[in-house]
């Protein structure tokens, strides 16, 4: 059976590179492609998908955002993310979120199409690091012990990512489909969460633990 696969990432460069790696599989094929949040979704809800590469850092709508309503509209479609984040920072929250499988981009290409193979196969892929990182997690260290970041929620911390990219709260409002005073009061909680006094802070703190 040939595995389809739908590559999400905003960069042409790093879906061209995908698509010359899936041409060297077999079992592997290009189901479509798409460059932003949006077309990511609305690619994927038109079916003939078995796999979805999705990218975090995708525009108009992260890619974690796609991700969860990727799970909730179409539960059974495995989705592996790419990052070229540190997995610390990421892999735990997504595999919550309901991904498949988390891969680093450093990975080579013989990394990519097992990936692909063992998600579309049903099963979770991931990598000796990532496993570590989940072990940990299940250890629930006490809150003291936590970085701050990681005490936000699902949506804060998307607002967090937004205003530490100079977003404004009307952008992100926009962005996320939600009223600026929503936006206002997450971004409140960020701030007392985080302990820091603006949004410049925010950044450099954002900077500082890898988070951009």
């Amino acid at each position: 059976m040939t595995v389809r696969v739908l590559i999400c990432d905003d960069h042409a460069i790093v879906r061209q590179g995908i698509r010359q790696i899936l041409a060297d599989a077999t079992d592997i094929a290009l189901a479509g492609e798409a460059a932003n949040g949006p077309d990511a979704l609305a690619r994927a809800r038109e079916g003939g998908i078995d796999v979805v590469l999705l990218d975090i850092a995708m525009p108009q709508r992260d890619g974690l955002d796609i991700l969860r309503q990727l799970k909730s509209e179409l539960p059974r479609l495995p989705v592996l993310m790419l990052s070229t984040y540190p997995d610390r920072q990421y892999a735990v929250r997504s595999l919550k979120l309901g991904a498949a499988g988390y891969l680093h981009k450093s990975a080579d290409a013989e990394q990519l199409t097992e990936a692909i193979r063992k998600v579309a196969a049903g099963q979770l892929f991931i990598t000796p690091a990532v496993a570590e990182l989940l072990a940990a997690a299940l250890v629930q260290p006490a809150a003291d012990d936590k970085p701050l970041h990681e005490t936000l929620s699902h949506r804060e911390f998307q607002v967090f990512r937004l205003l530490s990219q100079g977003r404004s709260v009307g952008e992100i409002a926009q962005a996320l489909v939600l009223a600026p005073n929503t936006v206002s009061t997450y971004r409140a909680r960020i701030l007392d969460k985080t302990g820091v006094r603006n949004d410049v802070e925010l950044a450099l703190y954002a900077v500082r633990h890898a988070l951009l």
